[in-house]
């Protein structure tokens, strides 16, 4: 029976009927509605359970009733049905009742429901635009997908549990002592009302403190992920009163909002147990009246009783549950900060998958400020054709553009004017995910999964055959160090996993393995963002030459510094402040003896100099060196292409 109820809600057979919305109750609902009948079916066996409680205390007034007849076994033969009743309802009916619904709570609602609002939650915000994830800490949106699934479920249960209980409960309870006499039901009467008050005044100030504790604890967590994410930087800077002070800061904040939220919930359990102090001393005052005037019988005094405080100990348990209740909705609010963010970013309506053909790339009047309406353009009316299969390097100082550039050729930001198109389709009508399919980038700062070499050089096309990932990883030069991996399990080879963002290997070696997965992924279009910055000359020579013939009848976009690379390219497009100042090939732009030659003759040891240095100190550099200082030689051989290179003596 527990298998079988596991199995019924499949957390993450649905991605769900749409974007989390975001009002309070609608976002409920939008959990809720998907797993009803099970809430429904809690809610039915809840309603059983209080009602069997309920006639616990009048079995317990029979039987004093009972005990009072002078013939005490004519009593028992007339009451036998009774009796058998009591029995049969205790021994069987309750424990069936009770089983059926832990059964439902613990083997349906609890994994399902959670892996339901979890699974459809992590979805959305997976689909968020990059700047979403740019503009808030890796750690918080974990915590906050993570606590939020908790949070709803068990909100709702004790809803259900514990608000439902008692108002059956008590409602019998009441109906059943003013059935005897409705003066015995005055001081459960007078309990509920002064529980109504209560409640509206300690639940929404615990709302809104339970709400400020879940921000602050999702900024604990974030800081705390923050600093062991960057453990390296810590490290090497011996920073680590730093990182102390940072945490200890959101922690001690932490620790007062907690103690806000604890004072209250201490007041609202000292309330509570009086208010419950004076309602059992009240039943009991008016039973006993009662029964002294002989206006009610033994057997009527000793139900109220055991009604009165099975209220009282409910009430208790109910407060537990209300308070965790509007905690749980305060840690729902704020994580609708994260989840019920509508997407940025999205595919128009009927945007199509593009078909890369030719491969040909076009940007018509391009401009770009990131938002910043009254900001200098980051591109400014940017025209320009990659032909199919050509090749071309972008050059320039930092903040030229460079990045923006392929940036929005990605669609990781919306264009904000003109139009870019790949073989004359405008990219803001395709869908993305056929866009980013038809483009393979290596970046400069490359970072990999934390799964297997295999899996990351796989992710470039799944399904790839374990010979297909080898042949990748061969033409990336990384085959030779994979086989000799080891991992902290014993992993060895493509099997061994390489650490978040692959910490366990080196710049060199994730470069490597980037390649390769790229290079299984044989896209149309390729972007190289410094796809060798982090490598040294003699592996750089040997992927050169295999990215040469990985560039073979594709259209290329290089971001290189290295004149290794940039000599190589068909057209080189020399941008400054979002314009192009210059393109042509190598030795037609050294030819113009304008921005690119400058750039060329400040290099040494094959970096460009205006990229280490901003980009208005880069103008005070002189416009030679002293002929003592500087020394033209050629590369080494390798068989084609020979760069002069100029290095300093």
């Amino acid at each position: 029976m527990f298998n079988y109820l596991q199995s019924r809600i499949r957390g993450t057979a649905s991605v769900g009927p749409g974007a989390p919305p975001s009002g309070l109750m609608a976002f409920y609902w939008h959990f809720v509605s998907q797993t009803k009948l099970w809430y429904a079916a809690m809610f039915a066996t809840s309603l059983a359970v209080a009602l069997i409680d309920t006639v616990i205390p009048v079995f317990i007034g029979k039987l004093v009733s009972l005990m009072e007849a002078a013939d005490r076994h004519a009593a028992i033969g007339q009451n036998l049905p009774m009796l058998l009743g009591m029995v049969l309802l205790m021994l069987i009916v309750r424990p069936l009742v009770m089983l059926t619904d832990i059964a439902i709570r613990q083997n349906a609602l609890i994994p399902g429901a959670t892996s339901l609002i979890r699974w459809q939650s992590h979805w959305h915000v997976l689909r968020q635009d990059l700047p979403f994830f740019q503009n808030d800490f890796a750690g918080r949106i974990a915590n906050r997908v993570m606590q939020t699934a908790n949070a709803l479920r068990e909100s709702v249960m004790s809803a259900i549990r514990a608000v439902w209980y008692i108002a059956v409960y008590g409602t019998s309870a009441f109906a059943l002592m003013a059935a005897s006499d409705w003066r015995l039901a005055l001081p459960t009467l007078a309990w509920f009302a002064g529980y109504v008050v209560f409640l509206r005044h300690f639940v929404p100030r615990m709302r809104d403190l339970a709400k400020a504790s879940s921000e602050v604890r999702s900024l604990v967590m974030a800081r705390i992920v923050d600093s062991y994410t960057n453990i390296l930087t810590v490290k090497l800077f011996a920073r680590l009163a730093d990182e102390d002070a940072y945490v200890r800061e959101v922690i001690d904040r932490h620790q007062t909002a907690i103690g806000a939220h604890m004072k209250l919930i201490s007041q609202f359990m000292l309330w509570l147990s009086a208010m419950n102090a004076a309602l059992l001393t009240g039943t009991a005052t008016v039973g006993i009246w009662l029964w002294a005037e002989g206006s009610v019988g033994a057997g009527v005094v000793a139900t109220a009783l055991p009604l009165a405080w099975q209220i009282a100990n409910v009430a208790g348990w109910v407060s537990w549950e209300v308070t965790g209740i509007f905690e749980n909705i305060g840690v729902v609010q704020e994580g609708m900060q994260t989840i019920a963010v509508p997407h940025g970013g999205i595919d128009r309506p009927g945007a199509n998958k593009l078909e890369v053909s030719r491969g040909e790339i076009r940007f018509e009047d391009v401009c770009f400020t990131y938002g910043r309406q009254d900001a200098k353009p980051v591109l400014d009316h940017l025209n320009f054709t990659i032909r199919p299969g050509e090749r071309v390097g972008l050059v320039g100082r930092s903040g030229a553009g460079k990045s923006t550039l392929v940036n929005l050729l990605l669609r990781f930001y919306e264009l904000e004017h003109g139009v870019i198109r790949i073989d004359g389709r405008d990219i803001g009508k395709v869908t993305q995910e056929s866009l980013r399919a038809a483009i393979g980038m290596v970046t400069q700062d490359t970072s990999l999964l934390h799964r297997s070499i295999a899996d990351n050089i796989r992710y470039g096309r799944p399904g790839a055959a374990h010979e297909q990932v080898q042949a990748a990883a061969r033409k990336a030069q990384a085959h030779e160090f994979v086989v000799g991996l080891q991992d902290w399990k014993g992993r060895a080879g493509y099997d061994a996993h390489v650490g978040e963002r692959g910490v366990k290997l080196s710049g060199g070696q994730r470069q490597r393995v980037a390649i390769a997965r790229v290079v299984l992924k044989d896209a149309p279009i390729l972007v190289l963002d410094e796809a060798t910055s982090a490598l040294d000359s003699e592996v750089e020579l040997a992927i050169q030459e295999q990215l040469i013939g990985l560039m073979e009848g594709k259209t290329v976009i290089a971001i290189a510094h290295r004149l290794s690379t940039i000599a190589r390219m068909d057209r080189l497009i020399v941008l400054d402040q979002g314009r192009i100042v210059e393109q042509g090939s190598h030795d037609e732009l050294l030819a113009l003896r304008g921005h690119y030659e400058r750039l060329w003759r400040h290099q040494s040891g094959g970096f460009l100099a205006p990229d280490v240095v901003t980009t208005e100190t880069a103008t005070e550099l002189p416009d030679e060196l002293p002929p003592d200082e500087m020394r033209v030689e050629p590369m080494p051989e390798s068989g084609k292409d020979d760069v002069p290179v100029a290095t300093r003596a």
